[in-house]
């Protein structure tokens, strides 16, 4: 639970802040992406389903197959047990505002439920699920030889860090939130960094992350400490656009939504320099998020080929790093290791992947819960995966 609400916490900061300067598509009216905190009821509901319409993004292409979620022949109506009381699946997704609620067991689909006027065609944004996205496209460019090892200095990506406190932080250790660069995540403080980083180009030619990034001192050896910070995940995105050649929408069409074949576009929000946020921002189909998962637990393979290298998939989704959760939990590369033997990528207001490999079970949820992060649905989301995992046994 301490792993928990520290995770809630710093997803929290984390979204507020990576997201700090979206741009607004009505100039005239813009809307900060720290309102998205604000947002409650239906204004909540439908802007977290709408959000490619309030802010600039990037189209994620579909290809023109989809990969097939069939349903299996028998479908599970599990019974949720929080403070001694049952709950059936509609009343617990009424409890989490949970917009939608997947379940794959063998590749089939052996729940689904919409809610809160969602319809299955709907996308939905991911808030840090994105991460995990993030991480899966550096895997992919070392697959293509876009970036030679996992050990190299971000600086021969990035070369706008050279001379910074990133000189001699590597891919893997950012991938670890260990760079050891100082950051100050505390959103409710104005002149922290989560809250001034990367709001508008002050150097033309520099992403703005980049510019404010490469001003800040180091507070510990690169590698040796986990600390949460939303600017290296955009820092990521960057170096991955830097290595390929191309935005991370491209590069995501081109490695995953067309060859796995996701059923729709996804759409990702940009920074004030074009550039997709890496650590949040994606909207995709509650299904599309369930082939994500599946698409990890099956190695990073897509339409027969390896995206990944075979070594990827179990370096990333396994304990990198101590992050103060007790073992076997920890940390991957922006997937976080649960202590049952599940990783998963996690957003605030109840977005979540979670997967059991060794069960072959995956569990999308997405919600607008009432507040960016709480102890008691968290408890909540936790029941209903241990009622998920005894109903499909």
């Amino acid at each position: 639970m301490r792993r928990i609400l520290g995770l809630a916490a710093a997803m929290a900061l984390t979204a507020a802040g990576a997201a700090q300067a979206q741009v607004s598509l009505d100039p005239n009216h813009p809307t900060p992406i720290a309102a998205i905190l604000a947002w409650r009821g239906e204004e909540q509901a439908k802007g977290f389903r709408d959000i490619e319409h309030i802010y600039k993004t990037h189209t994620i292409k579909r290809g023109t197959h989809v990969h097939p979620l069939p349903l299996a022949a028998h479908q599970i109506a599990p019974t949720v047990t929080i403070d001694g009381k049952a709950l059936s699946i509609d009343q617990y997704m009424a409890a989490q505002r949970a917009s939608g609620l997947l379940v794959v067991k063998d590749g089939k689909i052996v729940l689904e439920k919409y809610a809160l006027g969602r319809k299955p065609t709907d996308r939905w944004t991911s808030f840090s699920v994105a991460k995990s996205m993030t991480s899966t496209l550096v895997g992919a460019a070392i697959q293509d030889g876009k970036i030679k090892s996992i050990d190299d200095p971000v600086t021969r990506y990035i070369p706008d860090l050279k001379g910074s406190a990133y000189e001699g932080v590597t891919v893997r250790q950012m991938l670890m939130m260990s760079s050891g660069v100082q950051w100050n995540e505390d959103y409710t403080d104005p002149d922290s960094d989560v809250a001034k980083a990367g709001n508008s180009v002050t150097e033309p030619g520099v992403n703005p992350m980049v510019s404010y990034l490469r001003k800040l001192p180091r507070a510990h050896a690169p590698g040796s400490t986990f600390h949460y910070n939303t600017g290296e995940t955009d820092l990521v995105g960057v170096l991955v656009s830097k290595a390929t050649g191309e935005t991370l929408a491209q590069y995501a069409s081109e490695k995953i939504w067309k060859p796995y074949g996701m059923e729709q576009d996804g759409a990702w929000m940009v920074d004030p320099g074009g550039q997709e946020r890496g650590g949040t921002g994606i909207s995709m189909t509650l299904r599309d998020y369930a082939r994500l998962g599946l698409f990890i637990e099956g190695g990073g393979v897509a339409a027969g080929k390896p995206v990944v290298p075979s070594w990827w998939v179990a370096d990333a989704t396994k304990r990198e790093i101590d992050n103060g959760a007790p073992a076997p939990g920890g940390y991957g590369y922006f997937w976080w290791v649960r202590e049952n033997g599940s990783y998963e990528a996690v957003g605030i207001f109840g977005q979540a992947i979670t997967t059991f490999p060794k069960e072959h079970l995956i569990v999308v949820q997405n919600s607008a819960w009432p507040a960016a992060t709480d102890k008691g649905l968290r408890a909540q989301y936790n029941a209903m995966l241990d009622a998920v995992r005894a109903a499909v046994r």
